[in-house]
């Protein structure tokens, strides 16, 4: 994750993480990924079920609930295990987490066990009363999940009028108090529709929006070839820092991240050297304190038969599952040979991963995708766009 609008706008300084001595439990949100300990924020898939069919979900989700959905009561459990391990944040995901009749409940548990609980949804059942449900239990934030303007996000989901709903969610978010962001896969059926994305945050005054680049997981995993090429990347990188540059001149605040691309935090840092920057050698040491890919140490994921993967896109591997040991010990098993090594991956990368002098704040970027296209977790990930010359 790379803050566009912590680091090219100057709204985050090294000096603001180092007052809460980059404890994740002390850190506030914005700041999370700055954390030295790198308690793992914890995506919990509560659902495989889903009311939509979106052409690039990692979960495959499909219409039906999942016999072996994790209880309410396991669910308890695995919440005050997060909580005893120091987790400081619960992400419910699916699936689509709303078709969980119990979410609002775990949520709830969640907070009152200090953490903070934020969820990942298409938005299209987030009535009036399910924001106000969700607002008074303490639920910190609602990422929904946008594809674009109404006839192109119809056809990424599936479903004719999931637009309509989607800003009904969004809306109803609003009026109820909750803080809502938006989240954008990118990809080349709908890189065009950025600019519309940047100006819609104005129009209904939404605070932060992430950027997400194509993960080649689940249903994604079939759509490689729809991928930008680096060049592309690199121009979609380039319009997000202007775009966000631009609303911050004019006042305007909002948070604008990119997400599984760590070649962005490099991308950004040259960019402010070719600008002359006076903040470059600020922005490099928030760079180093984030580190880049997180995979299996900052970042984890429990599938809803409580499986424990690496991250969210990481499914086809499992390090075993939450109803034979909790997860903190699952976590903290370096019998593991994978698990040992996503600790310290940036010792076990190679090709141009190896070489390149941007390894300390990357981390070797996203392993799934590395996988899925050379067939080997270690080698270089097909989406880092920066060039020889760059990493050299």
């Amino acid at each position: 994750m790379i803050g566009i609008s912590k680091l090219y706008c100057g709204t985050v300084e090294p000096s603001d993480a180092l007052r809460y001595g980059r404890r994740s439990r002390d850190l506030p949100s914005h700041l999370l990924q700055f954390s030295k300990d790198k308690k793992p924020v914890v995506v919990w898939n509560v659902t495989q079920s889903c009311n939509l069919n979106c052409v690039h979900c990692y979960a495959r989700a499909v219409e039906t609930t999942h016999h072996q959905e994790l209880s309410h009561e396991q669910g308890l459990a695995l919440i005050d295990d997060l909580a005893e391990f120091g987790a400081p944040v619960v992400l419910f995901s699916g699936g689509e987490p709303l078709m969980r009749p119990d979410l609002t409940d775990l949520a709830h548990h969640v907070v009152q066990r200090g953490m903070r609980a934020v969820i990942s949804t298409n938005g299209t059942l987030i009535t009036q009363e399910k924001a106000q449900e969700l607002k008074a239990i303490g639920l910190s934030y609602v990422g929904i999940s946008l594809d674009g303007m109404e006839p192109v996000h119809d056809r990424f989901r599936g479903k004719k009028g999931a637009f309509k709903d989607a800003m009904a969610g969004i809306e109803n978010c609003r009026e109820a108090g909750l803080k809502v962001g938006l989240r954008f896969t990118i990809n080349r059926m709908n890189v065009t529709e950025i600019p519309s994305i940047f100006d819609l945050l104005e129009r209904y005054q939404i605070p932060r929006v992430c950027f997400y680049h194509l993960v080649y997981a689940g249903r994604g995993t079939g759509l490689v070839e729809a991928d930008l090429d680096h060049q592309g990347t690199r121009k979609a990188v380039d319009l997000i820092m202007d775009r966000t540059k631009d609303l911050h001149e004019r006042g305007l605040d909002k948070e604008v991240l990119t997400v599984d691309n760590h070649a962005d935090g490099p991308y950004v840092y040259l960019r402010m050297q070719r600008e002359n920057d006076p903040r470059a050698d600020e922005v490099y040491q928030l760079l180093k304190m984030n580190e880049g890919n997180s995979s299996g140490r900052g970042i984890g994921c429990v599938s809803w038969d409580g499986s424990v993967h690496a991250d969210q896109f990481w499914r086809h591997y499992s390090f075993g599952n939450i109803l034979e040991r909790p997860f903190s010990r699952i976590w903290t098993d370096l019998s593991n040979p994978l698990m040992a090594r996503l600790k310290e991956k940036h010792l076990h990368v190679n090709g141009r991963c190896q070489r390149c002098r941007w390894l300390d704040v990357c981390a070797g970027n996203f392993r799934v995708r590395a996988e899925a296209v050379t067939g080997d977790i270690w080698g270089e990930d097909p989406a880092c766009y920066l060039t020889e010359d760059e990493i050299s």
